[in-house]
């Protein structure tokens, strides 16, 4: 894990920078992985709160990499026909469709419970079901603060609404990158930006990285084997140019840039939507202490990461390798130790 030892780093403080850690906060992750000279660490900032669902990142993703169509159905959940993320689906618009008032908004309200088949036969026959075409009261009928014949900012009585969360997921490209320890053919390695990407030419196919990405990122392709995800598009990182599904973003949700500066753009913007009554909003991925040592992808959600298939607390699966191996020598010593008692002690 360590490229080299204190006195090739150049003393412990150089030492502290440099060492390869499995967990924990990473001070600069492409010296660690022996970068002398290094531009800032890159990564992406995704604002869900400006978010639209028009998808145009997956699609310049696709365009750019060149990454196979992975399925044009619906999936019968919501306007989503590619479900998460995988070696055909480096960036997925995930559709949350939410039951909530339009005044106070509470976290973590569904609608599992609603029959959708019922609801759409009752249109049309209650105030509380106005039906199709129907998207402002009617004049005399507006509650405070709407005018008569505009959408209401505000919920009537006895109606609700329906919000959808949308976000764009990406590979997390962590700090502490499991699916990076785990490779045996060094396919998998960190750039100079501190990005995490896949060498396809070189990768055997072995899958170890699948089940080690606490997130579920990296996936095999069929009939191929080999493991694909996200680049954070390093070819055009080389040249100066910003990733394709940033550059193609209409709304700015996707932003990118060195992580430190992304990281105080985000905590301003959490502090505006908080003093605009948005409560639930809250960052994602974006703190060096969590479980992976921050994520080089992190996003500003409206809601609790599940809500969005996110894990709510992420750890990096190799963080307990030494333990393990030292239980595992412990567990050797003693069997060996108790195989020599067992013939020392066998009758002559």
């Amino acid at each position: 894990m360590t490229r080299g030892s204190a006195a090739e780093a150049g003393g412990a403080g150089e030492d502290a920078v440099r060492a390869n850690l499995l967990f924990g906060p990473q001070p600069d992750v492409a010296k660690a992985a022996g970068y002398t000279d290094t531009p800032p660490r890159m990564g992406f900032f995704t604002d869900t709160s400006v978010c639209i669902g028009c998808k145009a990142c997956e699609v310049a993703c696709k365009e750019w990499n060149s990454v196979p169509e992975d399925g044009l159905e619906l999936t019968g959940m919501s306007y989503d026909n590619t479900q998460g993320l995988g070696a055909d689906t480096w960036r997925h618009v995930a559709f949350v469709e939410q039951r909530k008032p339009l005044g106070g908004q509470e976290p973590g309200a569904g609608h599992q419970d609603v029959d959708v088949f019922d609801a759409a036969r009752s249109l049309g026959t209650s105030p509380s079901s106005p039906g199709p075409g129907a998207t402002a009261p009617t004049p005399g009928s507006a509650p405070p603060g709407a005018p008569a014949g505009e959408i209401s900012p505000v919920s009537p009585d006895g109606r609700t609404e329906l919000r959808w969360l949308m976000a764009s997921d990406v590979c997390k490209h962590c700090t502490h990158a499991a699916c990076l320890d785990v490779c045996p053919t060094g396919s998998l390695f960190r750039t100079e930006f501190g990005t995490v990407v896949v060498q396809e030419d070189i990768c055997n196919g072995c899958g170890y990285c699948v089940p080690a990405c606490p997130y579920g990122v990296i996936d095999q392709r069929p009939r191929d084997g080999r493991v694909w995800k996200c680049t954070l598009c390093y070819d055009r990182l080389g040249v100066g140019m910003e990733p394709a599904c940033a550059k193609s973003c209409p709304t700015e949700s996707i932003q990118f840039g060195p992580l430190d500066e992304l990281r105080e753009r985000a905590a301003a913007r959490v502090a505006r939507l908080h003093a605009a009554g948005v409560t639930d909003a809250r960052l994602y991925g974006e703190s060096p202490e969590d479980g992976v040592g921050g994520d080089g992808a992190f996003f500003l959600l409206l809601d609790e990461p599940e809500v969005y298939g996110l894990p709510p607390d992420p750890v990096v699966t190799t963080r307990d390798l030494p333990s393990m191996w030292r239980h595992a020598a412990a567990a050797a010593a003693s069997l060996a130790a108790l195989a020599a008692v067992s013939f020392a002690r066998r009758p002559r």
